[in-house]
């Protein structure tokens, strides 16, 4: 592959000062009509050491108008991004729709100096890789335009290259001498460079390689390539890939055929007063101390709730935060979105509140309005909505692998209940806030709803990220089945000792196991050979419809599991665990 690109092209300083008046002119003139789109452009830049890289990047702020570009570098990991999740930095540097961002090397990057150092092996890197080829389909899916250049050198040209460099005081070479030594594994390096490209160049989002021993052919050829691309961009909508999910079913008329998971949930289940004040004292008392033991092992939690309108999510959440250290968590209630959150991919305003290792974020609805109230109410394509299930699926895979403990939770209440309280809070000034006429325009969408929240629990509730719903009626018994779910998860993902502290990043996308020190360096035992650890994390398998499985500690008596496209629910009657 590299040998097509090490040619020994040049251009002579005449024609390049030539060329490059028209390239700017050209450059601004896009990207003035880019500000008028809702188009975000992605620029990576990557390539051998020496190749000019920052060059380039410099070239480009030369060539166009820095109020609507942004370059990001990603040396080093700063504590604040080295306690979430890997892609929780490159979500913060993607632009706004109308702008143009750099990227140095961008998600690229660490599996690519993991590999050439050989923290991971091939079929690791390859796992990653394909993680890159979803992430990039899912930004292209959504309008943005991603463009990736690979600059190369041949062995000898970079030697000279590095030599130059390192006599620059100028240089950043001066302050990470580290970097030179890269070419003593030049040939592995362009090994695993062209594995990496050859895995992730694909029709939507191609790689251009450009040969860099001539500055001037180099900057020229890069130039010319961005500005066609974005030109024919501006002249093509993007690809659209069908997605991932199976298609709708259409179902018989008959009442038995249109079941779904929520008409399983039984209702009628009540908690007495006294059992309740009981239970909720001592969850309460059991959950602060497993948060602050969360708190001082790294390990953060994250706590969607959804549910039918009137349905107890504020209830069940201030009992939760009443047990907990106010300095642990926030909590973040989901409205339509704002001009700014609008302006990038429906996921990026939920990844900016990720909490930091060892702290808690509560999502008052969540990213599942995509496949809710968007469906239903038509502000999203029936193509947006239906690619969003395999979206949410990976955005929650990264949270578990990175240490996180996810809790879902669906909260139901019957028809008649839910018109009681909407009466209730009409009536009550002080509750008149929380009534509007929204709400009742949901209610006579209810079996629209119903259908939505039944696709969404079959194709979201995963073994590692699974849905625990609440039957909601009596306000007591679904707030300790909720704190019972919460105990229980935070217990035992902390019990699983399997899972180490992720530290940073992980090699190649490699999950931390046994083999991997609590500082997040890789331990001499390798033998795990990325295995996750946190897979479960104490809510078992599928969608659940029980708190837990301690009888003692769980007064809702249904303990049945519930699993996608599989469930078994709390029928009329509750066979499970007192």
């Amino acid at each position: 592959m590299f040998e097509a690109i090490k040619l020994g092209r040049k251009v002579d300083k005449e024609s390049f000062n030539t060329e490059q008046e028209v390239l700017r002119t050209e450059l601004l003139q896009v990207q003035r009509e880019l500000r008028q789109t809702d188009i975000p452009v992605v620029i990576l830049i990557a390539g051998v050491e020496g190749a000019g890289k920052g060059e380039v990047v410099n070239r480009l702020h030369e060539w166009l108008d820095a109020r609507g570009l942004q370059s990001f570098a990603y040396w080093d990991e700063t504590d604040e991004e080295r306690q979430r999740p890997r892609y929780w930095r490159f979500w913060r540097s993607l632009p706004p729709r109308g702008e143009m961002a750099i990227l140095f090397g961008g998600w690229y990057l660490a599996p690519l100096e993991h590999r050439v150092h050989n923290l991971c092996n091939d079929a690791e890197l390859d796992g990653e890789l394909n993680r890159i080829v979803d992430f990039e389909r899912m930004l292209i899916q959504d309008g943005a335009l991603i463009v990736k250049f690979w600059f190369h050198l041949a062995e000898a040209e970079q030697d000279a290259r590095l030599r130059e460099l390192k006599r620059d005081d100028r240089s950043r070479w001066k302050m990470t001498p580290q970097k030179g030594r890269q070419k003593e594994h030049y040939a592995h390096f362009e090994y695993v460079a062209e594995r990496m490209i050859r895995h992730t160049d694909r029709g939507i989002s191609p790689w251009y390689l450009i040969e860099a021993g001539d500055r001037r052919y180099r900057d020229l050829t890069m130039g010319k390539t961005l500005l066609q691309a974005i030109k024919q961009r501006l002249s093509e909508p993007p690809p659209i890939e069908p997605p991932h999910t199976a298609g709708q079913l259409e179902l018989p008329a008959t009442p038995e055929a249109q079941i779904t998971v929520l008409d399983h949930l039984d209702l009628e289940q009540k908690l007495a007063q006294d059992i309740y004040r009981s239970e909720l004292t001592k969850l309460q008392q059991e959950i602060n101390g497993l948060c602050w033991e969360a708190y001082n092992r790294r390990r953060s939690l994250v706590i969607v709730f959804e549910g039918a309108d009137a349905g107890g999510k504020g209830g069940a959440i201030r009992r939760f935060t009443n047990a907990i250290d106010a300095r642990l968590y926030r909590a973040i209630p989901i409205a339509a979105p704002t001009d700014e959150e609008n302006a990038h991919h429906y996921l990026w305003r939920f990844w900016r509140h990720i909490p930091r290792s060892g702290f808690i974020t509560i999502f008052d609805r969540s990213w599942y309005g995509r496949v809710l109230v968007e469906r239903i109410e038509g502000f999203a394509t029936e193509a947006e909505w239906r690619r969003a299930y395999d979206e949410i699926n990976q955005f929650e895979e990264q949270l578990v692998e990175s240490g996180v403990i996810l809790c879902k939770f669906w909260l139901q209440v019957s028809d008649e209940e839910q018109l009681r309280r909407f009466k209730d809070r009409e009536a009550v000034p002080y509750k008149q806030y929380k009534i509007t006429d929204e709400d009742w325009r949901n209610r006579d969408k209810a079996p629209q709803y119903r259908i939505a929240v039944n696709d969404m629990v079959v194709y979201t509730s995963t073994e590692s990220a699974s849905w625990t719903l609440v039957e909601a009626d009596d306000k007591p018994f679904a707030r300790i089945k909720v704190l019972t779910t919460l105990r229980d998860a935070i217990r035992n993902a902390l019990q699983d000792g399997s899972f180490a502290d992720p530290g940073g990043y992980l090699p190649c996308g490699k999950r931390p196991g046994k083999g991997q020190e609590a500082n997040g360096k890789e331990a001499t035992d390798n033998s795990d050979n990325g295995k996750q650890g946190n897979g479960k994390q104490g809510n078992g398998k599928g969608a659940k419809g029980p708190a837990g499985s301690d009888p003692a500690a769980a007064p809702p008596k249904d303990n049945g599991d519930q699993k996608a496209g599989k469930v078994k629910s709390a029928k009329k009657k509750s066979r499970g665990k007192g």
